[in-house]
């Protein structure tokens, strides 16, 4: 273990003593340095510091209101879990500054055990990716992005928020920079009770409470104009306790976790090509309580070694090349779970060529391979268009093969582990069309995918459950989002309003799947005079079958979500801020049987230095 993460280190240290001369880097540095490329030839959802403080309680509140992410929240700041276009959470690659963080063990990223602030920007990527970012990337994408400035001096913020239900939530960040050095500290602790409660269901949301802390370092200093190198890291501290429905006999239980992610860049930049060289190192561990009173009763530690480099070459001014390679090995040890001590080494080549045809047309053709250990792995590839035709219209085709490859509790967890497991495969097909006239674009993405060997864990004869490759799932629907943004004097207005239609369709069966919704609508208006600033948001989320056999009975009936703020800057750097989130009163559950709060509030106060 020791000597896998000096291997690590070393590599990263021999990267930040090689020297070259001229081409001066950016005055902004972006972690991830593939989303610009992605951004050329596919949609993406790009959600701001400022986006973010407006459903600040977690990142599911900010998915599900923000954006196209169906979300599976067993009751507010409990276990959630994410869905694009009808796939699974497990189909959802997680993405911190371009390293995939989904679980060894779960093949997901639980949405509320992962920090909502310490990002400047999250980016939401509907459709496949993994020829880039590996496996998982089935449906979709999230990207949590940190980025650092050059040459901005000094400067701090305390953001700090109380809300129903006891909850508060305080943030602080300080940075400096000036023409070599960027340096930027974070901190972030959240806390609720949590004991909402929903009369017309009879529900009260006992043993809810929820409790997070979370501390983010980066730092870049330019070695030479050609040479960068960078360090970040993250370390999170989390405590969900588990609702129960009937608190005098049911046993209260609770899950903890703690996460250390940490990532060493070299950067090269010459007029001819860019190469980034990245080591990093990640840590998931977690412990569950089937009685909060008594000890652990299984748990896990699991700890990935990354090495990955980004060489980008410009054959011309029409020509480009992309090689990607990676090597990384997953350490993985349970409690309680049959999961001993395992391993695993992964390593994976992606090559994509880029062709600037005229400065209206572009292409992108992408291929990889991965080698995963005991894993017959597939080979991956991905085709992309983009034609600006007309001034006002541009339309984008994407088509690609993605995959994921089983868990370790897919293979080893005891009883049921199946080590005979192939990975998923799926197939894409999208054409975007956007459309932009005056200051309103709208954007239209029909779609279709078909998954085949999906991973589902069924009963079994010897009275568990054991994951099986199943039958193929076939998704189809559209994406559908309309923007609006205009100044006029003092007055600033923008608007957003996103539909998507998903058919997800279990091909033996022809039933729809569980979890996914046929349609969603969600919509923010934004407006700002002077110092005020208002905004307004809401969410419809459609008929939602909680079986595989399509009950009405057991359906989640729709509902329809409205939050409102405002804020004003009353002195010079102090900003103070009051929302109300369901507005309506409605009652509603995004899984069965766990309500979420009805009308709630919160006061929140901005001090900037």
């Amino acid at each position: 273990m020791d000597i896998k993460r000096s291997l690590v280190l070393l590599f990263a240290s021999y990267g930040c003593f090689l020297f070259a001369q001229e081409k001066t880097i950016d005055t902004v540095y972006v972690f991830d340095s593939q989303m610009n490329k992605v951004k050329l030839f596919h949609k993406v959802n790009t959600i701001k510091a400022e986006d973010i403080e407006k459903n600040s309680t977690n990142l599911s509140e900010t998915l599900r209101f923000q954006s196209p992410v169906y979300i599976k929240e067993n009751g507010r700041g409990a276990v959630s879990s994410p869905s694009f276009r009808g796939t699974t959470a497990q189909q959802t690659a997680f993405v911190w500054n371009g390293i995939n963080i989904n679980s060894m063990f779960l093949g997901q990223g639980d949405i509320n055990n992962i920090s909502l602030s310490g990002f400047e920007q999250m980016d939401i990527k509907a459709g496949g990716g993994s020829v880039i970012y590996g496996s998982g990337a089935i449906g979709g994408s999230i990207h949590l992005n940190n980025i650092l400035d050059f040459n901005k001096g000094i400067h701090a913020s305390l953001f700090s928020e109380a809300g129903s239900f006891d909850t508060y939530n305080n943030f602080a960040r300080a940075s400096f920079s000036n023409d070599k050095l960027s340096f930027k500290v974070s901190g972030n602790y959240s806390i609720s009770r949590n004991d909402y409660k929903v009369e017309e269901a009879n529900y009260i949301n006992s043993n809810g409470q929820y409790n997070n802390s979370n501390v983010n370092i980066a730092v870049a200093y330019k070695l030479t104009p050609r040479h960068q190198i960078s360090w970040i890291s993250e370390f999170f501290n989390g405590n969900q306790h588990y609702p129960v429905f009937f608190a005098d006999i049911q046993t209260k239980t609770k899950y903890e976790t703690q996460n250390i992610r940490s990532l060493i860049a070299w950067d090269w930049n010459t007029s001819r090509f860019t190469n980034a060289f990245k080591a990093a190192y990640t840590e998931e561990n977690f412990q569950y309580f089937n009685n909060i009173d008594l000890p652990k009763s299984s748990g896990g530690t699991g700890k990935n070694y990354i090495l990955k480099n980004d060489f980008n070459y410009f054959l011309s001014s029409k020509w480009n090349v992309n090689l990607i390679t990676e090597f990384q090995v997953n350490d993985g040890e349970g409690y309680q779970s049959g999961i001993k001590k395992v391993s695993r080494n992964i390593g994976s080549v992606s090559g994509l060529v880029r062709y600037f045809a005229t400065k209206d047309l572009r292409f992108e053709g992408g291929i990889k391979k991965d080698f995963v250990e005991n894993i017959d792995s597939p080979v991956l590839f991905s085709f992309s268009g983009n034609w600006k035709a007309l001034k006002w219209y541009e339309t984008s085709l994407n088509i690609s093969r993605n995959f994921r490859y089983p868990t370790f509790n897919d293979l080893y967890w005891h009883p049921g582990g199946n080590e005979n497991l192939k990975p998923e495969t799926s197939y894409q097909f999208e054409l975007r069309n956007q459309f932009k006239i005056s200051d309103i674009k709208l954007s239209v993405t029909p779609y279709y995918m078909k998954i085949y060997d999906m991973i589902q864990w069924l009963p079994s004869s010897l009275g568990y459950h054991s994951p099986v490759n199943t039958d193929e799932v076939e998704s189809y629907g559209l994406e559908s989002q309309i923007e609006y943004a205009k100044k006029f004097g003092n007055h600033a207005l923008k608007g957003n309003l996103g539909y998507s239609y998903s058919k997800s369709v279990n091909m033996e069966t022809h039933k729809q799947q569980m979890y996914v919704p046929l349609h969603k609508f969600f919509g923010n208006i934004d407006y700002q005079y002077r110092f005020l600033k208002l905004y307004v948001q809401g969410m419809f989320n459609g008929l939602t079958y909680t079986d595989t056999d399509e009950k009405r009975s057991s359906a989640l009936d729709p509902y329809f979500v409205m939050n409102a703020g405002i804020s004003g800057t009353i002195v010079k750097n102090y900003t103070l801020g009051f929302k109300v989130n369901n507005i309506f009163n409605q009652v509603y559950q995004s899984t069965a049987y766990y309500y979420m709060p009805q009308r709630h509030y919160s006061i929140n106060l901005t001090i900037n230095f």
